[in-house]
């Protein structure tokens, strides 16, 4: 599997070596440790989540600030355009954002560590994302950020405006938020 740090180096893309031929196609999705030599860190994934989305849908800007989440995301149908936003204010790359399109054809999957809250905008009919997290779901803990945040400027693909559930238009504005320090 190909590593590419992102300009957050923190946050990378693993794109697998696929072998195929007439009869179809085989991927290693993961190696646990590789995937920890090239994160430099030990990482213990915890839980495994599916979301079912359709075009325009658009999730996030989440994150925990208890039971704090790394993720390892992909899409096993369709495609979708996913962001990480640094929110350690300590990092040097706080408040900057990532973007990548991962897809059921290109394989990708990313990783977003800690400290970053995450979204996606559906691209495709209908997606299949699938994320790993390095800790359990907490809701008393959930934050989100609004996705149209100003200091952020996200460039997402949109075509037409996102659809979006009450609680992500309830987000807050990353200067309201709660940070990791």
């Amino acid at each position: 599997m190909k590593s590419t740090r992102l300009e957050i180096p923190e946050v990378i893309v693993f794109d697998p070596v696929v072998f195929g031929d007439e009869r179809g196609s085989f991927f290693e999705s993961f190696n646990h440790r590789n995937f920890e030599r090239e994160v430099g860190a030990s990482v213990n994934f915890t839980q495994d989540n599916h979301s079912v989305s359709l075009k325009n849908v658009l999730r996030g800007l989440h994150y925990q600030v208890e039971q704090c989440q790394g993720k390892l995301v992909r899409v096993v149908k369709g495609e979708v355009f996913d962001v990480a936003v640094d929110i350690r204010e300590s990092s040097p790359t706080f408040k900057q954002w990532v973007g990548v399109t991962l897809s059921a054809e290109n394989k990708k999957q990313l990783w977003i560590p800690e400290g970053f809250a995450h979204g996606f905008l559906v691209l495709s009919d209908t997606a299949e994302f699938l994320y790993k997290t390095t800790d359990y779901y907490a809701p008393k803990a959930e934050r989100c950020i609004i996705w149209n945040d100003a200091d952020l400027n996200i460039a997402w693909p949109l075509v037409e405006a996102p659809i979006i559930s009450e609680k992500d238009a309830a987000g807050v504005a990353l200067k309201d938020a709660d940070v990791f320090s």
